[in-house]
């Protein structure tokens, strides 16, 4: 079985593939197991590169994971493609893919697959791609020979603590939450949002990781999916955000929150301006 994940896998430039026991993870949502199905059994982690040359753009003012089309509609293809598969190969087994929303710890998993460490700004930490991978998972009650690797971290070199705008507030609010916060925001949100030249998300420990140095100066931190070099906005403005389609919209990262979310924050960002 372990063979025809890393033929799909492979065919889909994804090459970061682990397995684990089931019982050696972290268990966060149990009902999720139970609707599938599976008590026990083995767990195969991925981590999918996201980055690419619009990341770099220096009017980005989003994080880069939202650079993309979501990551949710490229996972959910994935798996609507993978399931059929196994569950054809193997009749008798019961097969779940998962991705965010998981019965399992995802970042834990991941280290203990052996797909890199965890940073200290609670990230998976890879060689090839640094911080900027999406973790996924399919859960089976097939019982694989695997171990579970002793969970790496990074060296602590103090790098994401430094520069991470939330140390700025009293409240140590995190720039990414605020930027996600629906509704009014307090002045000291404004503020903050305004000093850092956001309106979603934050990359600020990312940037300065010693991971993504080394990967971006190898030059193996681009990832090789289409899904993640194509219909890419870097930055944006009020008009664009307006004018989006119902269904153009809701292909964003950012429209989990609504389309009022993320005006705010180009307002604020803005002042009247069209390009942020």
């Amino acid at each position: 079985m372990f063979e025809i994940l890393l033929n799909f896998f492979q065919k889909k430039n994804i090459n970061l593939v682990g397995a684990l026991p089931l019982s050696a993870c972290r268990i966060t949502r149990p009902y999720l197991l139970e609707r599938a199905n599976i008590q026990s059994g083995t767990v195969f982690m991925i981590a999918v590169p996201y980055f690419s040359r619009a990341c770099e753009d220096k009017k980005r003012c989003i994080s880069a994971y939202a650079v993309s089309r979501d990551y949710h509609l490229f996972l959910g293809e994935l798996f609507a493609e993978l399931l059929p598969i196994l569950k054809n190969q193997f009749p008798t087994f019961h097969f779940a893919a998962f991705a965010d929303h998981s019965p399992i710890s995802e970042l834990h998993a991941a280290a203990s697959a052996g797909l890199g460490v965890i940073g200290k700004n609670g990230l998976l930490l890879t060689e090839q791609y640094g911080s900027y991978v999406f973790l996924g998972e399919i859960v089976t009650d097939m019982e694989i020979a695997c171990e579970s690797q002793e969970v790496a971290f990074c060296e602590d070199c103090g790098a994401c603590s430094a520069v991470c705008p939330s140390i700025v507030s009293e409240k140590s609010l995190c720039l990414s939450a605020v930027s996600q916060k629906k509704g009014t925001l307090s002045q000291e949100e404004e503020n903050i949002l305004r000093s850092t030249n956001t309106v979603w998300g934050c990359d600020r420990c990312q940037e300065c990781c010693p991971y993504n140095h080394r990967a971006k100066a190898r030059g193996s931190i681009y990832s090789p999916i289409p899904f993640f070099n194509e219909n890419t906005r870097s930055s944006l403005s009020v008009e664009e955000i307006e004018s989006m389609s119902d269904e153009e919209f809701s292909m964003r990262a950012y429209s989990w929150r609504g389309r009022d979310t993320i005006l705010r924050n180009l307002h604020l960002r803005e002042k009247g301006d069209t390009q942020c």
